[in-house]
């Protein structure tokens, strides 16, 4: 088995917050999951604790950005769930070699989606959207080639899939430290 193919298979296994994935509930114990359920099981995990962190802020508070100390320049709160999505539908149409479904914008999604029920509307519709790409990985397509979102570069779909899994994450810890800057306690903490 190729070293990239058991790295993937050994961070996948982890999922989210380093939980251990359980098999898709339509997955047979007996039978291999798939790639795609593999996935299909994290990014539930992901948009659970995303969309749950961007729903607990309250509209008036979704452009928030810190302003104490050095932070010149960083994205607001809703400018990170817009980048989640934007990066969603980049990753999800690299994986399916199409150009992505909606205007992306720049790399902070679109300029025009300025309220939180837009912004909720375009961070679910990107996990759906980035959902059906990953459902479509196998062992025939998911070491194949295709064009980069970065670059005139090519990568694998797993390359692709996995840094799908693990982007989220890095601005989810943005968007937890902001909740908490005002006094929010993230829903993932509230166990």
């Amino acid at each position: 088995m190729k070293k990239e193919v058991v790295t993937a298979i050994l961070l996948l296994a982890l999922g989210p917050a380093g939980a251990v994935a359980a098999p898709h509930p339509q997955a047979k114990t007996d039978q291999k999951p798939t790639f795609a359920a593999v996935y299909d099981h994290i990014v539930m995990g992901l948009q659970h604790e995303i969309v749950s962190a961007a729903d607990a802020m309250p509209a008036d508070k979704f452009n928030f950005a810190p302003t104490q100390g050095d932070f010149k320049g960083v994205r607001t709160f809703a400018q990170q769930a817009k980048h989640i999505a934007a990066a969603n539908y980049m990753f999800g149409a690299a994986i399916l070699s199409e150009k992505p479904p909606v205007a992306l914008g720049g790399e902070n999604g679109p300029d025009d989606l300025t309220s939180k029920a837009e912004i909720m509307k375009f961070l679910n519709d990107s996990f759906a959207y980035l959902q059906k790409a990953l459902n479509t990985l196998d062992e025939n397509n998911i070491l194949g080639q295709v064009q980069s979102p970065f670059g005139s570069n090519k990568m694998t779909r797993l390359s692709l899939a996995t840094i799908a899994m693990a982007h989220p994450q890095d601005h989810y810890g943005q968007m937890v430290e902001y909740l908490r800057m005002n006094n929010i306690i993230p829903p993932a903490s509230r166990h």
